[in-house]
């Protein structure tokens, strides 16, 4: 069947569509008012421009397809955080601290999960310009401020350092297969597996690394991973930042997680992630990944989050719908339709019917407008809907 969509992808019917463009908005302001611009980069880019530098972790990710002007690979945006470190470091190139928005669909070849849409519609915020935690702290409040503002205040936000698991590879001299092997391991918690993978590295590596699954959980952990780690000086820093986050945003759910590695080829730093009750994945993601705008001919120091908004949307609870304005049609009436023209400037929904049209199928009418002495009246319709 031709109008069949492909698997998870689908359309967005007018209440979804309401809820996900009423959220996008109320989120953008969010964002400006905090002082993030917005942004807004294209949906095709040339293939190498798209994966260059850190954005190879998406290869198996993009679409790819052929320009007919140029015969060059392009590929559809599967992530809009590495355009948006090619805008701050080739376009912008400002000196200080940049912050920006962007919101935009992005095009996924593999779902990320079962029920996950092959098309998120991807919205996030980036602060480039600054190596500090407090940059760290702000876009991590910042995320939690999103989610409170979309009616879904994050039940806990889980953070980590790639740092740490780096060091520790380093030390032991992995060469890239078996890190990768050790990153997979870690990621699904497969402590079996694992135990078995780390049987021929030396202490003390070997015992930190079979360590790190049970790094999980409150403040206390950073002490114990104090006390279980190598105090490797790469460790001990990370470890600190943890600390300052920990001591710095003390209204937020914080827990913590030495094993939560994804994104280990793109993030460099602290990564972080939110989850809201009712939903087992996390609902946003973040970190830091220094270095990305170097590829784009400008090192600079960034960190950031996103989510889909499309998920977001689903998830928050709906308010109540807006009830609409039922109007005969104007056309031989100028009191009428001035009036219907002021209803709309401040706001109102006023479906203006045809000639012949009865009723309106589209937005949920409640009111209507009825002549009564020479005076148009707004009256409610009567529970059965008819005007």
């Amino acid at each position: 069947m031709n109008w069949l969509l492909p698997e998870h992808i689908a359309d967005a019917l007018p209440s979804e569509a309401a809820r996900i463009e009423g959220l996008r908005r109320t989120l953008l302001d969010l964002f400006r008012v905090h002082g993030y611009e917005l942004v807004m980069p294209p949906l095709l880019e040339h293939l190498d421009s798209l994966l260059t530098g850190s954005g190879q972790d998406l290869k198996l990710r993009t679409f790819k397809l052929v320009d007919q002007l140029s015969g060059r690979t392009l590929g559809v945006r599967a992530d809009m955080t590495p355009q948006v470190a090619r805008i701050d470091a080739h376009l912008l190139n400002r000196r200080g601290v940049a912050r920006l928005c962007y919101c935009g669909s992005v095009l996924h070849t593999l779902p990320a999960s079962l029920a996950a849409s092959r098309e998120p519609i991807q919205i996030g915020a980036e602060l480039y310009g600054h190596a500090g935690v407090a940059a760290d702290r702000e876009v991590i409040r910042l995320m939690a401020a999103v989610l409170t503002a979309a009616g879904l205040p994050a039940a806990r936000v889980d953070v980590g350092h790639v740092g740490v698991f780096r060091a520790l590879a380093a030390a032991a001299g992995l060469d890239a297969d078996v890190e990768g092997t050790l990153l997979a391991l870690l990621q699904a918690k497969d402590v079996p597996s694992l135990r078995e993978c780390c049987r021929k590295l030396d202490e003390p590596v070997r015992s930190a690394l079979l360590g790190l699954p049970e790094l999980y959980g409150g403040v206390e952990i950073l002490a114990a991973a104090t006390r279980v780690l190598p105090a490797l000086p790469e460790i001990s820093t990370a470890l600190e930042t943890l600390r300052q986050l920990q001591r710095a945003l003390p209204d937020l759910p914080l827990s913590f997680d030495l094993a939560d590695l994804r994104g280990y080829h793109y993030h460099n730093g602290v990564v972080f992630a939110a989850y809201c009750p009712g939903f087992s994945s996390a609902i946003a993601r973040g970190g830091r990944y220094d270095g990305v705008g170097k590829a784009f001919g400008r090192e600079r120091p960034a960190t950031g989050f996103s989510f889909d908004l499309r998920e977001l949307a689903r998830l928050a609870a709906a308010g109540p719908e807006t009830g609409a304005i039922l109007a005969p049609c104007s056309a031989a009436d100028e009191a009428l339709a001035t009036l219907i023209a002021v209803l709309r400037q401040k706001g109102q929904i006023v479906v203006e019917m045809l000639p012949g049209e009865t009723s309106s199928e589209g937005p949920l009418c409640d009111r209507q407008l009825r002549e009564r002495d020479g005076q148009w009246l707004i009256e409610p319709i009567n529970r059965n809907g008819s005007p």
